[in-house]
């Protein structure tokens, strides 16, 4: 059950019910940052984006992961930041401090001279002299080698907010790692970036326009990354064109906070993942 606290407006004193929203996290379990009861509700006046996140610990597989910070706006006109205790998150598949989901994703423990791997020889199927093993190609061994992905948990799209963490937690979900805010500034939108990406954000009401998706695509170049586009409300023809023939993947949120590929090279990203994608 979700976690719920008693915040209090320091500006007009009124009482507010908070309960902490759940983020999927990448093995697939919601996770809900842990709130401090005793800790008082701050007002926010200045935003930094480090302050935006808090680092909450998923209790099914014990990663860390960076999730917005709790916030609750009062009817007086103040934005209260919620007190949390970071590090520590709660899970619906697991009580946070049972442990009983980290085990289970460590695996079998093994020393050093591979007890482990030796008992699960024995165990498979044994060994044919008579049918020699078949060489594998690169491709197979790492389609084999790699984690099916959990279905991506949709965030509900009220504001431009919701849509960048909507948009960082897609990020997540496609293998990238070190989601941050972008150092350079886009024209238009918010700027996100990753360890070899950058992705913009366009909150806006109208297409995104070609110039938008060639800045992107400069910013991009420069820095030696790839590049993303996500957009709420589409795309012009002609900026759709120059994507498909610069390759930078398009995305579109709808209102659920599902990102919807809409050209090849975003389809081909959704489907392979960040891992995957040729250079």
């Amino acid at each position: 059950m979700a976690e719920t606290v008693p915040v209090r407006c320091p500006a007009c004193r009124r009482e507010h019910r908070y309960t902490a929203p759940a983020y999927p996290c990448v093995c697939g379990a919601p996770v809900a940052p842990r709130l401090d009861r005793d800790g008082p509700a701050t007002p926010v006046s200045h935003r930094v984006w480090q302050d935006d996140w808090v680092t909450v610990r998923c209790g099914s597989c014990g990663r860390h992961g960076e999730w917005p910070r709790p916030e609750v706006g009062c009817a007086c006109g103040v934005v209260l930041r919620v007190a949390v205790v970071e590090g520590r998150g709660r899970t619906a598949r697991a009580a946070a401090g049972d442990g009983s989901g980290t085990a289970a994703a460590q695996g079998p423990e093994t020393d050093q001279d591979g007890t482990a791997a030796d008992q699960d020889n024995q165990q498979g199927s044994p060994h044919r002299p008579d049918q020699p093993d078949r060489p594998r190609d690169a491709a197979t061994v790492a389609a084999e080698a790699r984690p099916a992905r959990p279905p991506f948990p949709s965030v509900t799209i009220r504001t431009a907010r919701d849509a960048v963490t909507a948009t960082a937690l897609y990020l997540r979900w496609l293998g990238y790692r070190g989601v941050r805010r972008a150092d350079q500034r886009p024209p238009c939108g918010i700027g996100l970036a990753a360890r070899g990406v950058v992705a913009q954000v366009d909150p806006a009401a109208h297409p995104a326009t070609l110039r938008d998706v060639e800045c992107l695509w400069l910013t991009a170049m420069t820095e030696s990354t790839d590049c993303l586009y996500f957009s709420l409300a589409g795309y012009a023809d002609d900026a759709r064109a120059r994507a498909d023939s610069l390759g930078v993947p398009l995305f579109v949120l709808d209102l659920t906070g599902t990102p919807r590929p809409v050209n090849a090279p975003a389809e081909t990203l959704a489907a392979t993942g960040a891992g995957q994608r040729a250079p």
